[in-house]
């Protein structure tokens, strides 16, 4: 007979719903850049401390480093944004959980275009179905380095 083995914390930590790249997507489908932060050509990370209540909702938030206003405001609107998962906890306690993120301001991000009616139309050649998603990449005057290919497939095979 096996002895029942004690879990590792009293306490779980709150997560966020599909891990650390569903949250990384989140954030970079709703930060938009400021324009005024844009103009001035300001890059860097601004670093955020925030409190988590009971039910997973964001309800405190802190700069501990930032860039500019603009860019500080719209790093703390989408955090507040932010919705976790909190396990439940013995007794049911009411805990306010910290935690820290870094949100990154980068001016050479390429834009994802949304797709268009024509580019949801399946291409198929030789009974295989292809689906394309055009990714805009700002002009830079810069020296063109090789950036890290960031290529998505997606197949659909008709077995007949």
């Amino acid at each position: 007979m096996k002895k029942e083995r004690k879990e590792d914390s009293f306490i779980k930590q709150p997560y966020y719903k599909g891990g650390d790249k569903m949250l990384n997507t989140f954030i970079s489908e709703n930060l938009k850049y400021p324009e005024i932060s844009k103009n001035k050509r300001i890059e860097g990370d601004v670093h955020i401390r925030f409190d988590i209540n009971h039910k997973g909702d964001v309800i405190d938030c802190k700069i501990i480093g930032g860039l500019d206003d603009a860019c500080n405001d719209e790093a703390l609107r989408v955090v507040k944004l932010l919705k976790y998962i909190v396990p439940k906890t013995p007794r049911h306690l009411k805990v306010t959980f910290h935690k820290n993120i870094r949100i990154h301001f980068n001016l050479n991000q390429p834009e994802i275009v949304p797709p268009t009616q024509e580019m949801l139309q399946p291409s198929v050649t030789n009974g295989m179905q292809m689906h394309y998603v055009i990714v805009k990449t700002p002009a830079t005057t810069e020296p063109i380095q090789k950036p890290k290919p960031a290529i998505t497939y997606s197949y659909v095979i008709n077995g007949q």
